[in-house]
This record gives structure tokens, sequence and C-alpha cells, in this order.
């Protein structure tokens, strides 16, 4: 065919913005904004698939199908570098990553045509969730910050923003250049992003200056600087008990744990994946179809019960008959022991909780029981506890007996919620693991995931 013009076939999209309009109206910029809270729920990576590689990868758990689709190879430990779940946790992570970085470029290229006071607020989001990325990956593709001072290599450290292929080639940064971007990003996010937003369902899923914080305690603590954990800490922490957030968004306990896992949006959750029919994590992403029983769920995995060899959470004696998350959010279904806090059925839209407020008040008792206050340590610990169990008497014999306790306070409180194999080895310590039927130590090449065989065939510097 032939024609005097040619230029209407290069029109773009009406469904779609150009490279070059892209920021060119509030909804746009928005919408980009939104996209990169999109990439990290994933059910790929922090919609629900990281949370329990993490967990069932130690001993709480007991793998009940052996599908190598829904984590088997990771509980057993003999996942491999072309496992496709693992790739896909580099992927979507440095899929986040990247979009952040050409967001930031973005803003910095159009800086004029965006409200200033929301210029701000998006770079701290950008930063936000490129810190909140790069930490969930450095924790379990690197080895622990605490055996080397960091020392150890880290992560391909990616701040620029990539349309192409031209610079794939990067070697990896050490551990410690790793948390150093981190904490750079969430420093200044806490400056950037607002104090707050207009609805409790905006403060639980989008950052704000109390989650970037929030964020600072747990990184802080994997780093082992006490000291930090207890300056951020403070920030969103009353002095004394009640113990709640006296800046900004005001954080608090919920009188019942339960009432957490029903409605997303309390103070107590900093943040969260939100998910919703039309978007869902997959299937075989979701929390509610591994832990829970039927008709609700697939039955993944079951609650290590075994009284004696490796020995889960659900036995241990601080975990008591009469505490509400035993009696209210597991359940016995078959004869098994199940988490329930994830209780949606199909297609499973439970919110995945990435941060909530009990694990700071958490990483505050520790730190203050390791350099700080052990007396504020014990009201910290005992303010969790009560919270589920309030006849629960303790009286720590010594500050080694009350550290144990809080470390033991974080299996029960945060059980099925992705903490498990990273608080082992944020303390350098060897992972128990039920699926391998043995410890796995600190020097084995088992101890952390392999880099995916995708970076090495496409990052020669690797």
């Amino acid at each position: 065919m032939s024609s005097c013009a040619d230029d209407f076939l290069e029109a773009t999209p009406r469904t779609e913005a150009s490279v070059e309009s892209a920021f060119d109206t509030p909804e746009r910029v928005e919408a980009q904004a939104n996209g990169l809270y999109a990439t990290i729920k994933s059910g790929a990576f922090l919609g629900g698939r990281y949370q329990v590689y993490n967990d069932v990868r130690a001993e709480e758990f007991i793998n009940r199908l052996n599908n190598g689709v829904t984590g088997a190879w990771a509980y057993q430990h003999i996942i491999g570098g072309d496992d496709t779940y693992l790739t896909n946790f580099w992927i979507t992570g440095y899929l986040a990553i990247n979009r952040s970085n050409l967001f930031l470029e973005g803003l910095d290229a159009n800086s004029s045509k965006i409200d200033p006071a929301k210029l701000l607020s998006y770079k701290g989001e950008a930063k936000f969730v490129r810190a909140l990325t790069y930490f969930y990956l450095v924790q379990i593709y690197a080895k622990p910050y605490v055996l080397d001072n960091g020392a150890s290599p880290g992560l391909p450290l990616r701040l620029k923003g990539e349309t192409g292929p031209e610079n794939n080639g990067l070697a990896r940064s050490t551990v410690a250049q790793v948390y150093a971007q981190i904490l750079k990003d969430l420093n200044e996010a806490e400056a950037e992003l607002p104090a707050n937003y207009s609805s409790g369902s905006l403060n639980t899923t989008r950052a704000h200056k109390n989650t970037a914080i929030a964020l600072k305690t747990r990184v802080y603590l994997t780093m082992g600087n006490h000291a930090k954990v207890i300056e951020e800490g403070n920030k969103i922490v009353s002095a004394t008990a009640p113990f709640t957030s006296p800046n900004r968004v005001a954080h608090a306990l919920q009188p019942d744990i339960k009432t957490v896992f029903t409605n997303y949006t309390t103070t107590e959750s900093i943040l969260s994946m939100p998910m919703t029919n039309n978007s869902a994590p997959g299937t075989q992403n979701q929390l509610g179809y591994y832990y829970n029983g039927a008709p609700n769920g697939n039955r993944e995995y079951y609650l290590n019960v075994n009284p004696t060899g490796i020995t889960g959470i659900y036995t241990h004696p601080q975990f008591r008959d009469t505490d509400v998350r035993k009696t209210g959010l597991t359940a016995t279904i078959s004869g098994q022991r199940y988490v329930t806090k994830f209780s949606g059925v199909t297609p499973f839209v439970d919110w995945v909780p990435l941060i909530r407020y009990s694990e700071v008040l958490l990483n505050l008792a520790e730190a203050e029981a390791t350099v700080g206050s052990e007396t504020r340590a014990l009201a910290l610990l005992l303010a969790v506890h009560h919270r589920s169990d309030p006849t629960w008497v303790f009286v720590p014999a010594s500050k080694a007996e009350l550290i144990d306790a809080i470390l033991t306070e974080r299996r029960i409180e945060l059980l099925a919620e992705g903490f498990r194999t990273n608080d082992i080895m944020r303390r350098g310590q060897a992972i128990p693991s039920i699926g391998a039927g043995a410890l796995i130590p600190t020097t084995d090449s088992r101890y952390t995931f392999p880099i995916p065989t995708r970076e090495f065939q496409t990052n020669p510097l690797i």
C-alpha cells in the first residue's frame, strides 16, 4: 500500500503514556507511584511467596505434599539457581528497583510540572520502595551482616534507571555497601515522606514517615546496631506503657490480635500488601492457600508440634494453651495443627502484613535488653505477650534469659509472617531445618539462596 503520509502510523496508543508525556498530568505521576507498590506486592515476591520460603526453611512447619511448586525445595534446602520461583524473587525485586530509579530520574527531569509537596512525597516513596526491596533481597542472597560487619559479597547495587541491556554488567557490592544505601534511602525517605495520609487504608498501604522509621528499626537490628534501634524506635514508641506512637500516625497494639487479620487498616498495621479479587497474588503464592486447612486452604504446611528433636514454637512453654494466638489463630484440621491467621477463601485476598507495630515493640525490646534498659525491655515484651495471654508471669533471672524470651516472643507473635529464617540468620546462627533434617551452619552453601542462573547469563561481572 502507498500513502501520501505515514505520520498517522506513529501515533502513541491511547491506552499508554509515552515516556515524554508520562509526567504531564498528576494522574499519570500518581499511577507511576502506585506502580511501585504493585510491583513489590506481586505474589512472586512480597505478596506471599517470599514470606513462605523464609518460614518453611526452618523449624516451625512440616511440609505435607512435597510439591516443588509450593516451596518443597526451599523447605528441603535443595533449591538451585535455576529454580523459577527463586529467580522470580530476583527478577521482581530488581524490576521494582529499576522502576524506582526511573521514577526518581523522571521526577527530577519534570520537577517543574509537579506540585512541590507531592514531588517530595513521591521521591520519598520511591526511595522507600528501593530500600525495602534491597533489604529483602540482601537478607536471602548474601551472608548476614553480623558475621563480618558486612564484608561479604552482597548484591549488584543498581541506582540508575535502565531501559536496555547496555549496563547489565555490574559486580556485587559488599553487604555493608548495600546496607549503607538502604539506610541512606530510608533516612532521606523519612525527611521527604508525608506525616500521614487521609485514611487508615492509605496509612497502611503507602509509606509515610513512621513507615520508614519502623523499617529502620528492623534494618539496624539486622546489623546488630542496637543503639540505633533504640534511637529510631523512640521516635514512634512512647517511653512507658501503654506503648503507642506519640508522633504522626498513632500506632498502637489492638486489644485483640485477631482483629489485625480481619481489619487490615488498624493503627497496628504499619505496612501491608493489599489484595482484592481483581488483584490477588495468584493461587500458589497466597498465604491462606499454604497454611490454612480445608476448605479454606490447601494445607501445604502444618505446624511442627513434635516434642523432641528439632522442635517448633508451638510446643514451647512460653506459647501457652491459653494464648489467643494459639486458641484463635491456629486450629486442628484432619489431625494436624494449622495456622489460621490468613483465613480467607479462594481467591485468598488476605492482606499480607510486612510491618506491624508489635514487631517494632519487639525490635525495641531486644535492643533495650542488649544495650539499654532491661526494665523497659521487659515492659515491652509483656505488652506484646499480655495482649494475647494476660496471665503469663515472667521474671527473668538474667539478661540472657530476657533476650531469649524476647526472641521466643518473636517466633510466637510473627509466626507465618515471613520472619523466622531471617531472624535466625541476622544473629549468625545455624538454621535448624526440619526439611533437611539437620542444622545448616553459616559455612554451608545452602545457608543463603543461590544467585539465579539467569543473572550469571546476563551479567558478566556478577
